[in-house]
């Protein structure tokens, strides 16, 4: 369900809703309640990349790493 930021113009508050649009309709009946534009929030990746991959991949990382020779900047 999306979300929607309203404000009352008589007192400036400003509440969420998460409802749909079909819903928000009656709410938007009354004068004194008005839809704010926002900016949509976007929730990018949570945790590394080393956290989602398997452990195969790790260890064939491990082994890569274990050939490279000193100096290499292989993170494990």
């Amino acid at each position: 369900m999306p979300m929607y930021t309203l404000k009352r113009l008589s007192t400036g508050k400003e509440w969420e809703v998460n409802c749909s649009f079909h819903d928000l309709a009656p709410m938007l009946e009354d004068d004194d309640v008005i839809k704010v534009l926002s900016k949509p929030r976007i929730v990018s990746g949570v945790g590394s990349l080393m956290s989602k991959t398997d452990d195969g991949w790790k260890d064939n990382l491990k082994r890569i790493k274990e050939g490279s020779g000193r100096g290499d900047t292989i993170k494990v």
